[in-house]
């Protein structure tokens, strides 16, 4: 390792636990790696709470995982202590001065280095050099240490001066054991990493139910945005398909008008050739009546009594006339009939018109993604009082709140509302406002019209 020129790091091979060289490493589902025996003394700790939590990031598992040791790190570690590459990077860590923003060691003299742990016995901060008594020696061996800190002090009773390690319940704070015998006599206290203990077990089952409220949420938002692509879908087809439905309604009656005319320009047709038939044979009966009315009157004046009597024997009675059909002689003969039935079929067209538009109003604002959160539906009723009577709106039913008057979003579609208001009623198109009850009546009693 050394010959190919690689630089390693002491804190490379470091355990975060014990902070010393790791031993016998094993690497978890994360993938940070761990003295054997510090991260299963360090998970005992938390086997009631049937959570475990990697010490670095944090990372949960459920259940324990089964620990195996890392072979290629374990070898990677020894042949780290066996080219000695660890005094060499403990000497290059030894001149890692303190910046800025760094702690700085308390031990060190002249430019001082930078503080890795720091000791809340001691209350005092040291570098890797310095540190190093605290593991090795027996003294220390109950001190205990943290990262590097700036606030050493606030970790120390001020009234004492002895180490915070007791939180009062009562009060909410930390203080120290003299402190128990004094101003917080009878209070409800413990153990500060009792306490701390007791907080991380809720924090984790308060993360717990954070994060299967986000899993719910993020599965409501992935249903919500696949509710909103197939509507959009749906509503794309169905709006080609309407199309294509009304062209082929179109068409239909375009063709209805078509056939109309014709019929009329046929039935003209045919009236006026058997008016023109009938007005040639009245033509050759008259032509025929004036040719026997002149040989009449042609012998009438004949004065040779011989060639008289001789002309009357070839002379005819006149030509019985035949009896005409029926001429309708109205000159300002129309199709005002015909209007009148074209008429009433408008009308008839507009009323099935309606009905089929106010239902296919009906069913479009039906289809809604996210409801009313409390909707009250309420029968509405109209009253007047022009003439003493009063009429009711029969079949209507709105969802409004009270005091609430709603003007719809498209003037062309009366029945889609911004809010819960959504009247039910339509307006024919002569502006008459007609109720789902009184259309149908209306319906109906044309309907018995006609079979009359």
């Amino acid at each position: 390792m050394a010959q190919a020129g690689v630089v390693l790091d002491k804190d490379q091979f470091n355990c975060s636990i014990c902070l010393d060289v790791l031993k016998d490493p094993v690497t978890i589902p994360c993938g940070h790696s761990y003295c054997t025996d510090c991260i299963q003394n360090y998970w005992d700790q938390d086997d009631y709470l049937a959570v475990f939590v990697c010490p670095q990031c944090r990372q949960t598992f459920t259940p324990r995982p089964v620990l195996a040791r890392n072979t290629m790190l374990a070898d990677v570690v020894e042949k780290f202590k066996e080219t000695g590459l660890q005094e060499v990077t403990t000497s290059q860590t030894n001149q890692s001065f303190a910046e800025a923003n760094d702690v700085e060691c308390d031990v060190c003299t002249g430019r001082k280095n930078k503080a890795v742990n720091s000791c809340l016995v001691c209350l005092a901060s040291y570098c890797e050099v310095h540190v190093q008594p605290h593991y090795e020696s027996a003294a220390f061996k109950k001190h205990k240490l943290v990262l590097a800190s700036r606030n050493m002090q606030d970790n120390i009773c001020p009234r004492h001066d002895r180490l915070l390690e007791v939180y009062c319940r009562t009060d909410k704070m930390c203080i120290c054991y003299l402190c128990l015998a004094d101003e917080h006599k009878g209070h409800d206290t413990v153990l500060a990493e009792a306490e701390i203990q007791q907080r991380q077990r809720q924090f984790s089952e308060m993360k717990q139910s954070s994060n299967l409220r986000i899993q719910q949420r993020e599965k409501e938002m992935q249903e919500l945005r696949q509710a909103i692509f197939s509507l959009t879908r749906s509503a794309r087809a169905a709006a080609e398909e309407s199309d294509a439905v009304f062209t082929e309604l179109i068409r239909s009656i375009e063709l209805k008008r078509f056939e109309v005319r014709e019929l009329i320009k046929a039935q003209e047709k045919m009236a006026i050739s058997q008016a023109e038939q009938l007005l040639d044979k009245i033509q050759k009966e008259i032509t025929e009546l004036k040719k026997n009315e002149a040989e009449l009157d042609k012998l009438s004046h004949a004065e040779d009594q011989v060639h008289f009597l001789k002309s009357c024997q070839s002379i005819h009675a006149p030509p019985t006339t035949s009896a005409l059909p029926s001429v309708t002689t109205d000159p300002n003969l129309t199709f005002g009939p015909v209007m009148k039935a074209v008429s009433d079929f408008k009308g008839l067209l507009q009323e099935v018109c309606q009905g089929g538009f106010v239902s296919i109003y009906e069913r479009v604002r039906d289809v809604v993604i996210v409801g009313p959160s409390n909707p009250a539906v309420q029968l509405d009723t109209a009253e007047s009082g022009d003439a003493g009577a009063a009429a009711q709106i029969e079949g209507t039913l709105v969802m409004q709140r009270p005091g609430l008057v709603q003007s719809p979003l498209s003037p062309l579609n009366p029945y889609l509302y911004s809010g819960p208001v959504m009247p039910k009623f339509g307006f024919s198109p002569f502006g008459s406002k007609l109720s789902s009850g009184s259309r149908q009546r209306q319906l109906q009693r044309r309907a018995h019209h006609r079979r009359k």
